[in-house]
């Protein structure tokens, strides 16, 4: 049974129950989360988000009085007809005590209020991408190549001054000052405030004698007994542990020629945008090669990759090229996790799209440990090429490759709510490689 804690918390404190409420009510979140998503601009896509859930999908138990049983002595609050002891009569009609309403029912059908939440930016991208990992991601000849990373490991009572756990110090102090009786600032005052009422009636000097004496007491005592004492610092402890140094890169592919509207080139951006921030959230370590293509290839950074108008002919291949070449040149398959997503609207001609199937087979699968290939669609195509029969001759060609080599996966993409659903499968931790 969960605890919530519903009084109110001061200014930063209300953590822990922020915290608690993200994972009791994950699953929720995550739909909300994902329907946010079909909204936003590529611009906004990692801001925070004031999510709605029905409360009735997270309901948390909770201690009330039961309606019947039990032994009832009690005289409720405004009462002016009974007193204590007086036994009531049975209501005639059998009816009981009712709400209060006019008691019409409603002739609109039932409904959920709805319970809204506002997610932070790192809260958002935490439901976002629970869950999800780089299939396979070390390599064989790694595992046994360690590096430490300080982790944390409880608390010590010796350490850095940067290192000191505040909370847990006060935490601490307070119990001590409590169990050794400390007189708090608030007694003093008190004692004070007897001595000057004393004078002010002209008590005699024995009396006056008694209260400053218990009060010289009270200051010897807390003299004596320091706010915080050395005994009461606790640090935080850090230790070495071994972890896989593993590398990794993701080869990002993206088709802007011609036959990519605007419309299928934003599809495309959002879906790479989301591996972007998923990459850069989950993982420390990971080389991005991003990798634009019409009918000529070239590797760009972040910024050209995302934001260049560049249109012209169609090539699919130059982009395996340019992928092969930059594997040859920097990433040496023995050392290196290698992974690529490609985005293309599939329009391509036969003679290269067959190309495209003998380098993916020959050359990038070998060397890769997961290789998605996502084919973007214009919504007002979506009728006509939902079914696979009238998919691309780019789409065919991979299509024979795919039962042959479970490190290739296929997606199709027709509007902005098909991008997470996507995204989310093509990443589960439940995807194995060969």
């Amino acid at each position: 049974m969960n605890f919530i804690d519903r009084r109110l918390n001061p200014k930063g404190k209300s953590l822990a129950n922020r915290q608690r409420f993200v994972r009791i009510a994950q699953g929720e979140l995550k739909e909300a989360v994902a329907r946010s998503l079909e909204k936003r601009t590529i611009t906004d896509i990692e801001s925070g988000e004031k999510v709605s859930i029905p409360t009735g999908r997270i309901h948390e138990p909770r201690f009330r009085s039961a309606a019947t049983g039990g032994k009832r002595d009690i005289v409720l609050p405004g009462n002016v007809d009974f007193v204590e002891g007086d036994t009531i009569q049975r209501p005639q009609g059998g009816g009981g005590g009712g709400g209060g309403g006019s008691g019409q029912a409603s002739p609109e059908g039932r409904a959920e209020d709805m319970f809204q939440f506002t997610l932070t930016r790192d809260e958002f991208l935490s439901v976002l991408f629970d869950g999800l990992e780089l299939p396979n991601l070390v390599k064989t000849n790694l595992k046994d190549t360690m590096v430490t990373r300080p982790t944390r490991a409880g608390l010590s009572v010796s350490g850095s001054p940067s290192n000191l756990n505040l909370k847990r110090t006060m935490r601490n102090s307070m119990g001590r000052r409590l169990a050794l009786h400390r007189p708090r600032l608030a007694d003093l005052a008190l004692i004070d405030a007897e001595i000057a009422a004393a004078e002010a009636r002209g008590a005699n000097e024995a009396t006056l004698a008694e209260l400053r004496e218990r009060r010289e007491r009270m200051v010897t005592k807390m003299r004596r007994i320091p706010f915080i004492d050395p005994v009461d610092a606790r640090y935080n402890r850090f230790t070495q542990q071994p972890k896989p140094n593993a590398q990794a890169v993701v080869f990002f592919l993206m088709d802007v020629s011609g036959s990519m509207t605007e419309a299928m080139k934003q599809l495309a951006k959002r879906f790479f945008l989301l591996l972007n921030l998923f990459l850069h959230r989950h993982y420390r370590h990971v080389d991005i090669v991003f990798i634009r293509h019409t009918s000529e290839a070239q590797e760009v950074d972040e910024e050209t990759f995302f934001g260049s108008r560049e249109t012209g002919g169609t090539v699919v291949s130059s982009a395996l090229k340019v992928m092969r070449e930059v594997i040859e040149d920097r990433y040496s398959p023995d050392d290196w996790n290698i992974y690529a997503a490609q985005a293309s609207d599939g329009d391509n001609f036969a003679q290269d799209s067959e190309l495209c199937s003998k380098l993916l087979t020959e050359s990038l699968l070998p060397v890769c440990q997961f290789f998605a290939y996502i084919e973007v669609y214009d919504e007002r195509e979506t009728a006509i090429l939902r079914n696979e029969a009238n998919a691309s001759e780019l789409w065919r060609c991979y299509r024979r490759v795919a039962p042959e080599d479970p490190r290739l996966a296929m997606k199709r993409v027709f509007e902005k709510k098909d991008i997470y659903p996507v995204f989310e499968e093509l990443f589960t931790p439940q995807r194995t490689t060969a």
